[in-house]
């Protein structure tokens, strides 16, 4: 006896392991059927072989989608879990774990004190915050020092949020964030490893920009980088940002500056010019060297927060629940650091609104978008100089644009309340005069911005990293 069959069978060609549909395969079984009894049976889906046949069906297909599901694993642009994991692996690369959100804090104090690693803060939310680096207060009474959430994961820490310091030192007076946290991140997803794992192809080169991020990116606790140079002879401007002459750019959030900096220095040979807001000393102590070793001064940039406010304008009916704007909130902040699944908000990056209509969409049915729209401070309405008073601004001069309501308010010190916006005109109307604002505060005359959430798109420069917090996302039913 010679067993045939009709369902036809996977296929293995130059493109790959095609399988046939579940209609080809009901087809198939169905002949089978039918020949089997001698032909002459109803093949419809409710009679008795029919349901056999669709039982075999659904059988048959699942095993071809398994086999399918596996050899597509072995191509790391799919590869998911533990097969991804393997790939990587052949890379000595594992998946990076949750990671904290990260802060840098305005340390008030007796000059000459120190502040070391491992020092606590307390936020507003309950959150303990670690100092990852040894600091001195300045003659200033100040000085500014990374901390991170000791719980890991994507836990907004809004400005002003970072208020007291939970581990008391003789001398260190205060803390305070003027700047919205850098928001972490949980178990690395599958693309962001995928990412990773393709920068880190040029690790063990020397000298090009891929072999350095590949090595930034390597540093523990580094959420973020960019890498660039700039190879005239000349001052260049990329991404916003003015460069040396012949040298390197690099700019990372998160992880200890020391790591940061020798993994740079490792990859790019000494005599680098180097461009940054922060230096390190690294010593070479390569076998061959003894005391002293050689030292050089390798400079990165630690980005300025660069806060994003969003417009979610979504249709109003009795299906929208009562927490529908709080939901909205939650769903972009995660989405902002990657937590769907999607590629978190880079440096020097240019953000599209239409990035966050999934996370909102996947909300409920209840959720119809009307629009989102975004904005920053890199697209100001207007450029003015104003004070705060309770919740008055009195604007005294303004050098470009027109104030409105609607309009969120920025200052380049940080004194003004996040998510501060005009809700009312009141002797201004677009220029010189008084405003309404939602939060009552006071903040002396100084430069102030305004920005609407009215893009679909902006650019990010090399210097800053993106930050969102609940009070700059307004949602709106209409």
């Amino acid at each position: 006896m010679v067993d045939t069959t009709n369902v036809p069978p996977p296929q293995w060609t130059n493109t790959g392991f095609l399988i046939p549909s579940a209609a080809e395969v009901l087809a198939g079984v169905t002949e089978d059927i039918n020949a089997a009894f001698g032909g002459g049976l109803n093949p419809a889906l409710d009679t008795p072989q029919g349901q056999l046949a669709s039982s075999e069906t659904a059988v048959i297909d699942e095993v071809n989608a398994t086999f399918l599901y596996f050899t597509n694993q072995v191509d790391p642009a799919f590869a998911s879990g533990r097969m991804q994991d393997a790939i990587a692996r052949i890379y000595f690369l594992e998946r990076n774990p949750a990671q904290p959100t990260v802060v840098q804090a305005l340390c008030n104090g007796l000059p000459g004190v120190s502040i070391p690693a491992g020092s606590l803060a307390l936020a507003a939310d309950g959150n303990q915050y670690l100092c990852t680096e040894d600091g001195v207060i300045g003659t200033d009474g100040t000085v500014v020092l990374p901390f991170q959430c000791t719980v890991y994961g994507p836990i907004p820490c809004p400005a002003d949020t970072l208020n007291q310091i939970f581990r008391a030192i003789p001398g260190w007076d205060s803390i305070n964030n003027p700047e919205d946290g850098i928001v972490g991140n949980n178990v690395e997803s599958r693309s962001a490893f995928e990412a990773r794992r393709a920068a880190s192809v040029a690790l063990n080169s020397q000298g090009s920009l891929p072999s350095v991020l590949g090595a930034v990116l390597a540093v523990p606790n580094v959420i973020d980088a960019f890498v660039t140079e700039n190879n005239s002879n000349g001052i260049q401007v990329i991404g916003g940002v003015s460069l040396y002459p012949n040298s390197l750019y690099v700019a990372a959030v998160g992880g200890n500056a020391d790591d940061i900096a020798r993994a740079i220095w490792t990859r790019k040979a000494p005599g680098c010019a180097y461009n940054g807001n922060t230096t390190v000393i690294v010593l070479d102590e390569s076998p061959g060297y003894s005391p002293p070793y050689p030292a050089y001064s390798v400079a990165f940039e630690i980005p300025d927060p660069l806060p994003i406010v969003f417009s979610v304008n979504l249709v109003g009916s009795a299906l929208v629940p009562a927490d529908a704007a709080t939901q909205v909130q939650n769903a972009l902040i995660s989405a902002f650091a990657g937590g769907d699944g999607g590629i978190r908000a880079k440096i020097g990056a240019t953000l599209y609104a239409s990035r966050y209509y999934a996370p909102v969409a996947l909300l409920g049915s209840w959720v119809r978008i009307v629009s989102i729209e975004v904005g920053s401070p890199n697209n100001p309405e207007a450029v003015f100089t104003g004070a705060i008073s309770g919740p008055t601004l009195t604007v005294s001069a303004v050098t470009s644009g027109a104030l409105a309501v609607g309009q969120t308010i920025f200052d380049a010190s940080g004194n003004v309340v996040p998510g501060t916006r005009i809700v009312a005109l009141g002797t201004g109307t677009g220029g010189v005069g008084t405003y309404t604002v939602n939060n009552s505060q006071t903040v002396g005359s100084e430069p102030m911005s305004s920005a609407a959430a009215d893009l679909f798109d902006l650019n990010v420069r090399i210097d800053q990293v993106p930050t969102l917090s609940a009070a700059n996302i307004v949602v709106t039913l209409s």
